[in-house]
């Protein structure tokens, strides 16, 4: 009897990656049987979530990204904005890669076989009935908000207010974390076994299966010109370089945290040559700001769904969204469930993408997740290296 239950709390507490993908395999297999009435009750529950979504997603950008820019809007002075322009110029490098490799090879992928035309409209599956949620903001309005409130709170050194948002941001962050991530698995459920039950499923899978070797793939070249730049910056060699920060990568593709693989970042970037004062200032600050794999994933990810539903990928367009998702990722370790989160406000807002497609956004990210967040805390060794160069000699300024 106690085997029993221990087997059932180790399903119930299964991580959000497992859950995710139990919801699509039940939901691709139930929707080749299941009448239409079974499919239009999760239609109904996706509907109202979705509203809810709507509704969270210009508070998700005050709440995270105002006391964000208020930590870091002040403090180390010229180290400071030398970490984050480089965080900054390397997370919009690394996504523009995804959007270029992705324009190359995803046509040949994603033919109009693999499309979805009618992935809006839901071949006529509807809901029971709907509940409008209007959001209390535009995503523009709330990210101009937020830096506002952010740098107005660091250079005034306004306590109080401060006091305020990192309140709201408790809000918000349990907000996702007792009912937006609980309930993710049930909406991907009901997206997936809609298309299944059209009969759409299928091709969106074969799909993502390439899609996802192809950022695999990608992952491994953008740690590989962050180190080969970091390297002839430096002038060592890159390759030992980037094999020294390996348990790192390895702890981060077990923990899928920053956050909790910041001591062995530090440790392996020491071990590199690294100052430790300059090591201790650029390896937590970058577990913030910089987000390289990330942004390369969300963007790759977004080119590929795009392409699937027939949405524009302009350049012009994806760029504009590229330096938009960069200043997002900001807010990204602080939102469970990965930097996806924090990108919905640019994916709807500048890609246009609805619920349905940010659902499948989110499927494909957090498939992935792990090997992004390894990318992420590799590359801030790269970075604490061109840190250690530029600042090592002046190691009095290091708050």
């Amino acid at each position: 009897m106690v085997n029993k239950l221990t087997k059932v709390r180790k399903i119930v507490h299964l991580g959000l990656l497992q859950r995710i993908l139990l919801a699509i395999v039940l939901g691709v297999v139930l929707g080749l049987f299941v009448p239409q009435w079974f499919v239009r009750v999760f239609m109904t529950f996706n509907a109202l979530f979705s509203q809810f979504l709507g509704f969270l997603i210009p508070l998700i950008i005050v709440g995270l990204v105002t006391p964000a820019i208020a930590d870091i809007g002040k403090g180390a002075g010229k180290m400071l904005v030398a970490a984050l322009l480089i965080s900054y110029a390397d997370t919009v490098v690394s996504a523009l890669l995804g959007y270029g490799t992705g324009s190359v090879v995803f046509p040949h992928i994603i033919t109009s076989a693999s499309a979805l035309p009618h992935f809006a409209k839901a071949a006529g599956v509807t809901p029971y009935f709907t509940l409008t949620i209007p959001p209390m903001l535009d995503v523009m309005t709330a990210l101009v908000f937020a830096f506002l409130m952010g740098l107005g709170i660091a250079y005034g050194n306004l306590i109080t207010l401060k006091d305020v948002f990192v309140q709201f941001k408790y809000i918000i962050t349990k907000t996702i974390e007792r009912a937006l991530v609980p309930l993710l698995p049930l909406y991907i459920f009901g997206i997936f076994l809609n298309m299944a039950y059209t009969g759409e499923a299928a091709r969106v899978v074969v799909v993502f299966a390439q899609v996802i070797l192809v950022i695999l793939v990608l992952h491994v070249v953008v740690l590989l010109y962050e180190f080969l730049l970091a390297g002839g910056f430096v002038r060592r060699n890159p390759l030992k370089l980037l094999l020294t920060m390996l348990p790192a990568y390895l702890t981060a593709l077990g923990t899928s945290s920053s956050a909790a693989t910041i001591p062995v970042t530090l440790n392996q970037t020491i071990k590199n040559g690294v100052d430790k004062s300059i090591a201790s200032f650029t390896i937590p600050l970058c577990a913030t700001v910089h987000l390289s794999g990330s942004a390369m994933k969300i963007t790759t990810c977004a080119l590929a769904i795009s392409m699937l539903t027939g949405k524009s990928v302009d350049f012009g367009l994806f760029f504009y969204f590229i330096l938009m998702l960069a200043i997002m990722m900001v807010a990204a370790p602080g939102v469970p469930g990965g930097a996806i989160m924090a990108a919905l406000a640019p994916l709807g807002s500048i890609l246009g993408f609805g619920s349905e497609a940010q659902a499948l956004m989110i499927a494909l990210y957090i498939t992935m997740d792990s090997f992004g967040t390894a990318c992420n805390v590799t590359g801030d060794g790269a970075i604490a290296l061109v840190m250690d160069k530029l600042f090592g000699k002046r190691k009095k300024c290091v708050a």
